[in-house]
């Protein structure tokens, strides 16, 4: 089960070939992993434990292993699990993953947004050239 459409697409197009040809060698989906322990604060309130939950965990034939979130748009809490993610697993390689033709198909989130902003900006010179 995938918890979009977009995963299921994902896996479909980008894993699945990889799995057959080989050069993936593994994938869990739903690794659950800690990224602040529940605590209690001076007035004695709970705080839950905050976890993120991953896409896929990828395991490649050279050994490489990238945590994969994928993403249509990224939102502001996107951005701050990504970097709680980041302090606490720094040897885990970790990414958003969007889909994009114009920018080469499944491709991070980063090249999409930098592609996106440079095609604005390519607009916009175009647009001051005419007048």
């Amino acid at each position: 089960m995938y918890a979009s459409e977009l995963e299921m697409k994902y896996f479909k197009e980008y894993i699945e070939p990889k799995l057959e040809s080989g050069e993936i060698v593994n994938v869990d989906k739903q690794v659950k992993y800690l990224l602040q322990p529940a605590f209690n604060d001076m007035n004695g309130k709970h705080y839950r434990e905050m976890n993120y939950i991953s896409d896929f965990d990828i395991t490649y034939s050279d050994g490489t292993f990238k945590v994969v979130d994928v993403k249509g748009m990224l939102k502001s809490e996107d951005k701050i699990k990504e970097k709680l993610f980041k302090y606490h697993y720094p040897n885990i390689d970790f990414e958003f993953i969007g889909k994009s033709l114009i920018d080469g198909g499944w491709v991070s989130i980063d090249t999409i947004i930098q592609g996106r902003k440079r095609r604005k900006k390519d607009k916009q010179s175009k647009l001051k050239g005419e007048n």
